[in-house]
């Protein structure tokens, strides 16, 4: 059954059932000589990747003003010029960066800087609001956090921002802060089959918030594309694998996640799916408030990942086969406790 549309929290803005990450087209950008890009990417292509998107009925476009060093959101803007009323615009602030030299500088979490963040990110994308701003920072201490609260709600009266969130995987900070935030309406964190978010779903359920979910496709693994001999370039994130991205290892995919895609690729492509689209389908059949906003930067991965608006959430029964398989790799991985490789990583054990 196809899916088109779900509610953006409570913020009263309806927007399409899939994103598009925006992270790649920003572009090469670094922190020092450590890679945080995607690597080199064709402008031209991203554009049309952008307006591709919109063709096939995706709206939800989310970025950074750090993504490419503020590149990403230059070229957002440049893709939506015409037709920003078909689009909603999500992006964040919180990290610092210089765009001249494209490197990251560091983070401010004042409100001072809120304020020149949110004018900036209007400039670059050469638009009078931004629909979702996000604050950026996932691990902010909750009493900071609360503190930007005000000056988000002064930037919605303003009608500069027409609502709020946090990207943050932290379940009990996200919950506290929309209890407080009125113009919250979304928390973005990570939520793929490889990896379930039942708390931080509970959190969006309870506060009628949308979940944005960042890495649906596992950062590349649920296309299919990789297997352990993969090597990801240096000029990728993915070639040098930061502590905090899980999915590689070294430039390479982390066998633990290789044997997790392999356990439900049948299930989420019985009916004739892509394993990307099934992976999305997944996500649709999870929870109603999910929005999966997976990463592109050609026509084609556009093209493939709106497909799966069409197909829509799996159905129960292949649903219910995705989650027997990963039960039965849980237990696989609990008999064979001391595998002489990475152990595996932890699949809940239920599901609200």
């Amino acid at each position: 059954m196809a899916v088109s549309t779900r509610p953006l929290g409570r913020s009263g803005i309806a927007v399409s059932a899939l994103g598009m990450g925006c992270w790649a087209i920003g572009g090469p950008w670094a922190e020092g000589a450590r890679p945080l890009g995607w690597g080199v990417v064709d402008d031209a292509e991203s554009i049309r990747a952008v307006r591709r998107a919109l063709d096939l009925g995706v709206t939800l476009f989310d970025t950074a003003d750090t993504y490419g060093a503020g590149h990403g959101e230059r070229i957002l803007g440049r893709a939506l010029a015409g037709r920003r009323d078909e689009a909603v615009i999500a992006t964040k602030w919180g990290y610092t960066f210089d765009e001249r030299a494209r490197q990251a500088t560091g983070e401010d979490a004042s409100p001072e800087y809120l304020r020149r963040a949110v004018v900036d990110s209007l400039r670059r994308l050469d638009t009078d609001r931004i629909d979702l701003y996000q604050l950026h920072l996932a691990d902010l201490p909750l009493p900071r956090a609360e503190a930007l609260i005000g000056t988000c709600e002064d930037l919605v009266a303003e009608g500069l921002v027409r609502a709020y969130g946090w990207s943050t995987d932290r379940a009990d900070r996200a919950a506290a802060f929309a209890q407080v935030a009125r113009g919250a309406a979304a928390v973005q964190h990570g939520l793929s089959v490889l990896r379930d978010a039942p708390a931080m779903l509970a959190v969006c359920e309870k506060h009628d918030l949308a979940s944005l979910a960042r890495g649906p496709l596992g950062m590349g693994l649920l296309t299919g594309k990789y297997t352990p001999e993969s090597t990801l370039p240096r000029d990728d994130v993915r070639g040098t694998a930061p502590t905090w991205l899980e999915w590689f290892r070294s430039g390479r995919p982390a066998p633990e996640w290789l044997r997790r895609v392999a356990a439900v690729r049948g299930a989420l492509t019985a009916d004739g799916r892509t394993l990307a689209q099934g992976a999305l389908g997944w996500i649709w059949a999870r929870s109603g408030r999910a929005v999966p906003i997976p990463g592109a930067r050609t026509v084609a991965q556009v093209e493939e990942n709106a497909a799966a608006l069409d197909r829509g959430p799996l159905a129960p029964d292949q649903f219910a086969e995705v989650e027997r398989q990963l039960a039965a790799l849980r237990a696989a991985a609990l008999r064979d406790a001391d595998r002489p490789h990475w152990p595996m990583p932890p699949v809940p054990a239920a599901r609200p």
